[in-house]
This record gives structure tokens, sequence and C-alpha cells, in this order.
């Protein structure tokens, strides 16, 4: 489908300078890009390509000469890469699946579909299930009995949303994503080598012992707020006896894991391959760098930052960057490695002096 420019730099609050009639239909970059397409040069290194392309109009970053780079039109925002959120959600063609309730969708009686929804093949609605008007239900998705979801969800394809979940509205799950699992609780008849093992920090030799493990069972459920994005298979786990619960305009990565009784507060960034364990709560505007992994019962503060690989072990407190394993505070982190890289030479120095002091007429 094409769109005027002018069309579009409404819809994006952008500047529009140039040609506004022109018909665009999608983005690309600069060198890819055809007459029909606008292309993102949102940065002076990416305007370079532009003549290796076809496009008439590009959108690019505050002052720039777009005439002078052979176009006939520009779009241009303070911050090009936010009118890119607005832009790319403009032109964005979807998946392609057809409107409408699919004949090989099985659907329970008591399941209570809302209005102008979308359920795919071989996707499974369990009973006393809601869902709300403008829903996009993929192929081969679950929703399991007693669960509400809320208007204008989009579902991927797999995704499993299971029983006594609670979503709010503009959810979007990307492929694999599971909500509602079990969570991961075992427990010995006596104490465990592992509760020796951490409460000794391991300095107490672990006898050799077979244990058998009793599962616990995850008795409630999930409940997430307005406006999350859970990436592909991405898992969470529902509660033991009270819920794990994610706040509202949450946005998690690929292969992220929240456990069980985990609280999440509202605008967080979860990123690639993070782990939460069990029953730790996270903050406001809190982000996690891909890999970090948060220790069970943690405490982070909101508006908390860590860097990629980052291992929480103990509370952190509201505002600080962290980094490492253990997490510390960047700087420190930052100084701890300057030093660590620096410790070879040091130690050919001290045994440099060594030898001086040893040949020193002093000690003949």
């Amino acid at each position: 489908m094409a769109y005027k420019l002018s069309d579009i730099a409404r819809a994006i609050d952008a500047e529009l300078l140039g040609d506004g009639e022109l018909e665009i239909s999608s983005v690309a970059s600069p060198e890819h890009a055809s007459v029909h397409d606008i292309a993102l040069a949102m940065d002076p290194k990416y305007a370079a390509d532009l003549p290796k392309g076809k496009a008439l109009c590009a959108m690019l970053w505050p002052g720039a000469d777009w005439q002078g780079m052979g176009l006939q039109a520009a779009l241009v925002a303070p911050r090009p890469r936010y009118a890119l959120s607005a832009l790319s959600a403009a032109v964005d063609r979807g998946q392609g699946y057809a409107p409408g309730i699919h004949e090989m969708a099985i659907i329970d009686p008591t399941a209570q579909i809302g209005v102008n929804a979308t359920i795919g093949p071989l996707s499974v609605i369990g009973a006393n299930v809601i869902i709300g008007n403008d829903a996009i239900i993929g192929p081969q998705c679950t929703i399991g009995t007693g669960s509400v979801i809320g208007h204008k969800v989009y579902l991927r394809e797999g995704v499993r949303i299971g029983a006594d979940v609670i979503i709010g509205d503009n959810f979007i799950a990307q492929p694999g994503a599971t909500v509602g699992a079990d969570g991961f609780s075992f427990v010995t008849k006596e104490v465990s080598a592992v509760e020796v093992a951490r409460d000794s920090l391991g300095t107490v030799d672990i006898e050799s012992k077979g244990q058998e493990w009793a599962r616990i069972h995850s008795l409630a459920g999930v409940i997430i707020g307005d406006d999350v994005e859970l990436g592909a298979q991405c898992c969470v786990d529902r509660g033991t006896v009270k819920p794990t619960k994610i706040g509202n305009g949450v946005k998690t990565d690929n292969l992220s894991q929240i456990g069980h009784n985990v609280v999440i507060g509202n605008n967080c960034l979860i990123c690639a391959q993070v782990g939460i364990a069990g029953s730790s709560v996270i903050g406001n505007n809190v982000v996690l760098g891909g890999q970090t992994g948060v220790s069970d019962n943690t405490f982070i503060g909101d508006n908390v930052i860590t860097g990629g690989a980052t291992k929480v072990l103990s509370n952190v407190p509201a505002g600080r960057v962290m980094l490492g394993y253990p997490a510390m505070k960047m700087e420190t982190h930052i100084e701890t490695y300057k030093a660590l890289r620096r410790l070879p030479r040091l130690i050919r120095d001290v045994a440099s002096l060594q030898k001086g002091i040893l040949k020193s007429p002093k000690n003949d």
C-alpha cells in the first residue's frame, strides 16, 4: 500500500521538506532503496550510500543538505530514531494473517471472543477464556483455561499462554513466547547440598549422598499490564501462591527468563538472555543489559541500568549503573578491570625489584 509523503510526515510528526506528493510504500537502507522507499540516512555516515540506491526521499538528521544529496524530499525530526518507530509502524505490512476465525481453530464454547478478532489455524482457545476486541491470534497459539487477554493483542506464531493468566491491552508476543509455565521450584526432604553450599559459601565440603527432589506446584498465575511486549522464546513462569507480575510498558528481548513470583515495575527494558530468578523485585524504568543474571529474592531499585553479562547477587539501590560479576558500580568495575590488566606488568616489576634487592651488596 502506498502513502503520500505528506500524510506520513503528519502521522509521525516529522518536518517535511520538498515534494509531499511522492508516494511511499516502505523504508529501506540508502543503498537498497527504490523510488518508492524512504531511505534511512539518519546519520551522515549513512548518507554517503544514497547515490548507490534510487531513493527520491530520505529520513535525515536536522540541518542535512537534502537538496545537495539529489533528493526530491526529506523528513527531518529532532530524534530521527524516535520518528522511525512511528514510521516503521505506519508501513508495516504485518504477517499477512487472514482476518476472521480460521476453520481449523479450536475454540471452547465457553470462550468469549471480542469483535474483529483474528484467530489463525491450529490455535486452541480454552474454556472460559476472554479475548478483547481487535485481537490477532496467529497460527498454532494456545490460550489456557480462564485466561483473560485485553484489546488489540498480537500473538505471533506458536505463542503459549497458560491457565489463569491476565494480560492487558496492546500486548505483543513474538514467536514461541510462553506465559504461565510452572516455576522451577523443587525441595528435598532433608537439607539439600545446595542449601549447605549457599549458607556456607562453599567453605563446607558436600557429603556425597543421593537426594530426591519433590516438586512444588505453581498454583498462581501471571498478571501482565498494558503495552507489554515479549520477545521470541521469552518465558514468564506462573507464581507459586501469588502471581508473577509484569507492569505496564515492559519490553523483553528474545530468550529472556522471568521466574516465579517475580515482580517487575513499569517501563522496564529486559534484553536478550536475561534471567531473573524467583521472587526478585525489579523497580520502574530498569534496563537489564543482555545476559544479565539476577539472583533469587533480590531487589533492584528504580532507574537501575546493568551492562551486558552483569550478575546481580545482592540488592541494588535506585539509580545505580552496574557492571561485572559480581555486580558493582560501573565506574568501580572499569577501574578494577584496568588494574587487572596491569597485574602482569606489576608482577614483572616486583620480580625485578626482588632480584635487585637480592643482588644488593648489603645482602652479600
